[in-house]
């Protein structure tokens, strides 16, 4: 299948990643030279730790089957367009207005791999809402088994059923149905219990190590709430709580004061450098 990634960054990476190491042609678009040039050298580290690691057979053979540019015309004759630019409203639905413009098969599927964006409202934009659907990856891409399917109000069945496939049958992964509102599923319950970690180490409850050392040994937890808040990103972590908040108007799904101080100083998590832990 012909695939085209839009973003090069964690999410697009990864999600070019996997395509490609499914057999897939891959075309990878981002803005400029050297975010291309972050994005193959992402790619590249990334497929040579897992042929370090014997998870695939030859880094160079799946890089071959991805090409990395920065004009979004050559996603001319892709069969699937996955978006996966930075989490904002504005600068995905002029994306989809031009990727509508741009993709030239009828029934190419457009794809946003937003967190908690509606998927009707980019839908809205295009001339093919029936094309439109949410394909909603996690991080990490290559390890995390997951992907949400969020069909828009105008999502035809066709539309889900082929992304549904896409998912599971070419890619590998274990899709779940979600309806279009905002988080989906995982981040509708995931980012208000991240949001009530934070509030306790904004209020002095506990510290940051101690409320992720409560987690990971008396429940089992894989990674505690604020390390996991630094993984996602902590600018991610914000835009998916303004979205809930909008949407369910739910006190619990504002973004606690301290969250936007970090923001807004540069403290993104793991991508920065530093947010709840320095890395």
């Amino acid at each position: 299948m012909r695939v085209g990634v839009v973003g090069c960054g964690l999410m697009g990476a990864g999600i070019a990643e996997v395509c490609a190491r499914a057999g897939q042609d891959v075309v990878v678009v981002e803005s400029d030279a050297d975010r291309a040039a972050a994005g193959r050298a992402r790619l590249t580290a990334s497929l040579e730790k897992a042929q370090a690691k014997g998870k695939i057979d030859s880094a160079a053979e799946v890089l071959e089957r991805i090409s990395v540019g920065e004009d979004l015309q050559a996603l001319g004759d892709r069969e699937i367009v996955i978006e996966a630019i930075a989490e904002d409203e504005s600068l995905k639905a002029a994306l989809f207005a031009q990727l509508d413009q741009i993709v030239k098969a009828s029934d190419a599927i457009l794809a946003t791999n937003t967190s908690s964006i509606p998927i009707s409202r980019l839908a809205a934009v295009t001339g093919r809402p029936e094309n439109v659907i949410g394909v909603h990856f996690f991080n990490p891409v290559p390890v995390l088994s997951l992907v949400e399917i969020v069909p828009g109000l105008l999502t035809a069945d066709e539309t889900t059923r082929r992304a549904t496939d896409f998912a599971q049958d070419v890619l590998g992964k274990h899709a779940i149905r979600s309806p279009d509102r905002a988080g989906f599923v995982v981040n509708a319950l995931l980012i208000p219990f991240v949001l009530s970690a934070i509030r306790m180490v904004e209020a002095g409850f506990a510290t940051a190590e101690d409320i992720d050392e409560g987690l990971v040994r008396g429940a089992a937890h894989p990674m505690g709430p604020l390390r996991l808040a630094d993984l996602i990103g902590l600018d991610t972590t914000a835009a998916v709580a303004r979205s809930l908040y909008e949407e369910f108007k739910e006190p619990l799904f504002a973004p606690p004061p301290l969250l936007l101080r970090m923001v807004e100083t540069g403290l993104l998590g793991r991508k920065s450098g530093r947010g709840f832990y320095t890395y």
